[in-house]
């Protein structure tokens, strides 16, 4: 049987925090009360019962391994681990998380996909490495030569809510946006990056598949959004993602 791993995402329910952060708020960045997302962070690891491992994501491509003894904080925007005492974690309020396992359930892995993950950086080498190919590399090289990843994308904003300008819009393929007005787009994250990890060679990609109940904006009631909410309360919450082995 194929492994099938431990997963988890969070809505913005069942926590402490007060308005604007109501109230399962897992970001300790946001303007939240300190002891709130100590709290909700806390209802996290006693559901998932592992501790979860939170990073400071910097919207970069640095996938790190992680394992019991790695601290809060380090600076990342992917992570995978062979340790069945941690949980990779990533925050988001729109971006795109994604979730990886190998099919022997040896390592799993977690992504946090914003447009400048997805985008990447040139690396020395003068190659485009984006955050999905690094976790997935960084994953392979933890698993059986040639055996089979899979993925499974969460919520994020969805394609008629996702504006950006001509400079984001240029890095991607013609079929996941659309050219409104004023030299501004409309972009498919979701389906953008499942095509994006077919072309890395998954063997399956599950979960967000562009239709609108995935979306961060249009669902209030259960999502935080970036977008959404800033333009009324200033920030908002957090909502994670985890992995973790049996």
């Amino acid at each position: 049987m194929p492994f099938k791993p431990q997963t988890l995402m969070t809505t913005r329910h069942g926590g402490v925090s007060l308005a604007p952060f109501d109230s399962l708020n897992l970001g300790d960045h946001v303007g939240d009360a300190p002891e709130s997302v100590m709290t909700n962070r806390k209802i996290l690891e006693k559901q998932i019962g592992v501790r979860p491992v939170f990073l400071k994501q910097v919207h970069g491509v640095q996938c790190l391994q992680i394992d019991a003894q790695t601290p809060d904080g380090l600076d990342a925007d992917g992570c995978v681990t062979t340790d069945p005492n941690v949980a990779c974690v990533m925050m988001v309020a729109d971006c795109l998380p994604v979730l990886f396992w190998n099919q022997s359930g040896t390592a799993v892995g977690a992504a946090h996909a914003g447009w400048r993950g997805f985008v990447g950086d040139v690396n020395s080498d003068g190659a485009r490495v984006n955050i999905l190919q690094a976790t997935v590399d960084k994953l392979k090289a933890l698993s059986m030569a040639g055996e089979p990843i899979h993925a499974w994308l969460g919520a994020c904003i969805g394609f008629e809510h996702f504006e950006v300008g001509q400079e984001v819009a240029e890095h991607f393929d013609a079929a996941f946006k659309r050219d409104i007005t004023g030299g501004k787009w409309l972009v498919d994250l979701a389906v953008a990056a499942r095509y994006r990890l077919e072309n890395l060679g998954l063997s399956s990609i599950s979960g967000n598949d562009g239709k609108p109940s995935w979306c961060t904006v249009t669902n209030s009631a259960d999502y935080f959004s970036h977008r959404r909410d800033s333009k009324v309360s200033g920030n908002t919450g957090r909502m994670a993602v985890a992995i973790w082995l049996k």
